[in-house]
């Protein structure tokens, strides 16, 4: 789901798409013939860590952490798989359009992913904290 969003919005803002990668871990899913053959629809490249080198991942693992510890720990139980559901495209849409990241100069990635590009940053991803 992710991967489509992020795919989506790219596209619905005319992004280049050119030279997409897709970073991932060594996880069966990532391993897949749906998974493979989606790569090479949108014309991307897998990259994948190498065995038992945790700094590879060091990006996944780090939102993973934040996932749990600003969704799961502090916003969790959920009623039902549904309520789940929407819990986590609230939260995937929260930290790409309004939690400020220090990383990269205390901006949302969305935005900043314009700033980089030299985009104007369209007014939907404008949003108040």
């Amino acid at each position: 789901m992710p991967w489509e969003m992020g795919i989506w919005a790219r596209t619905r803002d005319n992004a280049d798409l050119t030279g997409l990668v897709h970073h991932s871990d060594r996880g069966v899913q990532h391993r897949s013939i749906r998974y493979t053959q989606r790569l090479e629809e949108a014309d991307a490249v897998a990259s994948v860590g190498s065995r038992g080198d945790s700094y590879d991942n060091a990006l996944a693992e780090a939102f993973t952490s934040l996932f749990k510890a600003e969704l799961v720990r502090n916003k969790g139980p959920w009623r039902d798989v549904n309520h789940l559901e929407v819990a986590v495209a609230e939260y995937i849409d929260w930290f790409n359009h309004r939690r400020l990241h220090g990383e990269i100069g205390h901006f949302p990635p969305a935005e900043y992913e314009h700033l980089h590009a030299g985009r104007p940053v369209p007014e939907l991803l404008i949003y108040p904290n």
